[in-house]
């Protein structure tokens, strides 16, 4: 390692017993997945160990206490500065022969450098997500996510792709687990805050300090119960009277969908400019009715105060009798009794459109095109919104849940070996034969290290 990456004079070893390179045995093709950053739950380190178990070789790169923290086995450690970050990947890409980056993300800063570094060694890179579909689903494209899925992106290609899949199976249901999910968030965070020192040169992807974030979410639990009862109210009185009305669900703040595949700076200028064209098209109007109904994200962490944010454009615009805001309630209902939604780029537009609601995506997603979204423009939206195609939406869903999605979870234990069941032959289908065949050869051989005993 260089100084700007491991202080240590080798990866550490966990598990002594592992079989050891025969001396003078040349290395075999087999693929070498390299580990980056991942979410803050064990998949990633059950996953590494799934595909060494199948006989191919797996290194990780730690770049905080976080990182170390969850996983198990040998790892290496970078505790160079981001502008040598590149640099570092590079040479270690070529001294282990990496064959393949997983990877959490692909916009975290780490993580765009290493995509440009990789890509011409011709290194494979396979990005996880949360789930494009909604509940039960975990997202593992090859290339990129989101703004970056290589995804098709017209009604033709979608249906004559889909023409050729099979019927898809239902998708085992997965109970989801929040509070080891906060709890594995915490762990991953203190050990950030609390061994610094052993990375230096370590950035965090996220815009706010988690001190902040975690202040936030003490306070949003203390007023749990009234926005619960505030939430159901608000539900109920849209259900009794039949309220006319358009949704606008807000993403996070941070969320690099809003930040890097989006035309706005933040959250407040779409929330803005949605208002706007609300008061200016549909909300101006003597005795018209129309609401508009702007429901929070339910992992805000509270620091910005949204609900204020909203009031104040909506007086700016004159429709502050016209806006209404939910943080919570339930959001299939929610869709189902709205005129339409919009959004930037949230997942809820794949369940908006599922449901047959017309759908305004202002950002690049992966469901934004003719047939499923509305192409008008936000001003026309509100007066003649285009509902989609159920037929292409029934094709879409199975093309992305074929090429792009796993059945599974990050915070459960049952979620999480589900995820990694799916996860293995989805890395696998992008490598070359025979390192298929050598993996197999080197599985049923006992040599799990990647080495293949010689052939006479």
């Amino acid at each position: 390692m260089t100084a700007e990456g491991s202080d240590r004079s080798g990866p550490r070893t966990k598990h002594s017993g592992m079989p050891q390179p025969r001396p003078n045995t040349p290395r075999s093709p087999i693929a070498t997945f390299l580990f980056l950053q991942g979410i803050a739950s064990p998949f990633f380190s059950d996953l590494g160990n799934a595909l060494r178990e199948r006989g191919h070789k797996v290194r990780r790169i730690n770049f905080s206490s976080g990182d170390w923290l969850f996983w198990r086995g040998d790892c290496d450690d970078y505790r160079g500065s981001s502008e040598n970050w590149a640099g570092h990947l590079e040479a270690y890409i070529r001294e282990h022969a990496v064959t393949d980056l997983v990877l959490f993300g692909d916009c975290r800063p780490y993580h765009v450098a290493a995509m440009l570094a990789a890509k011409p060694l011709g290194v494979r890179v396979h990005v996880f997500e949360e789930g494009y579909v909604r509940p039960n689903w975990i997202t593992c494209e090859h290339g990129g996510v989101n703004g970056n899925s290589s995804l098709p992106k017209s009604a033709a290609e979608i249906r004559a792709i889909a023409r050729r899949l099979p019927q898809q199976g239902r998708a085992m249901p997965l109970s989801g687990d929040m509070a080891r999910r906060s709890v594995w968030d915490i762990a991953y965070n203190l050990a950030n805050i609390g061994f610094p020192y052993f990375y230096p040169g370590f950035r965090s992807h996220r815009p706010n300090h988690i001190a902040a974030e975690y202040g936030g979410w003490i306070k949003k639990f203390l007023r749990r119960g009234r926005t619960r009862r505030h939430a159901a109210d608000v539900n109920r009185i849209y259900g009794a009277i039949q309220a006319d009305y358009f949704l606008l669900p807000l993403q996070l703040d941070s969320d690099y969908q809003i930040r890097v595949h989006s035309p706005f700076l933040g959250v407040e200028g779409f929330m803005d400019r949605v208002i706007a064209s609300f008061a200016k098209y549909c909300g101006q109007h003597p005795g018209a009715a129309t609401r508009l109904l702007v429901k929070l994200h339910p992992l805000d962490s509270g620091i910005m105060d949204w609900r204020k944010r909203a009031r104040q454009s909506a007086k700016r615009h004159g429709v502050n009798d016209r806006i209404d805001f939910i943080d919570g309630g339930d959001l299939q209902a929610l869709i189902d009794g709205s005129r339409g939604v919009v959004l930037v780029n949230s997942t809820v537009g794949m369940l908006s459109l599922e449901r047959g609601r017309p759908t305004l995506a202002t950002g690049s997603a992966i469901y934004n095109m003719p047939g499923l979204t509305h192409q008008g423009g936000i001003d026309s939206f509100w007066h003649a919104p285009t509902p989609p195609d159920l037929d292409l939406m029934a094709d879409f869903r199975r093309v992305v849940i074929h090429r792009t999605q796993i059945n599974g979870g990050y915070f459960s234990k049952p979620a999480i070996e589900r995820a990694v069941a799916g996860a293995v032959p989805r890395l696998e289908s992008v490598l070359p034969p025979v390192a298929l065949a050598l993996a197999r050869s080197a599985r049923e051989s006992g040599t799990e290290d990647g080495t293949l005993s010689p052939v006479y």
